[in-house]
């Protein structure tokens, strides 16, 4: 969705938002972590990893 955006101002804000949603993610895992359901490590290391490349893309877009 996301690339079909037709100038890197609003990939950029696209982007932003999936920022958005993968933060919204976190919270529902941590929440489900309170409540005793098994959510493995990997998950979050995963969400980090994902967050750092959406970062740096957005870095790198803003040069």
């Amino acid at each position: 969705e996301g690339a079909a955006r037709s100038t890197r101002k609003e990939f950029i804000q696209f982007l932003h938002v999936a920022l958005g949603s993968l933060a919204e993610a976190e919270t529902q895992l941590i929440l489900a972590r309170r409540l005793d359901y098994q959510v493995e490590d990997t998950i979050f290391n995963n969400i980090e990893n994902i967050r750092r490349m959406l970062l740096g893309l957005i870095r790198f877009l803003r040069k």
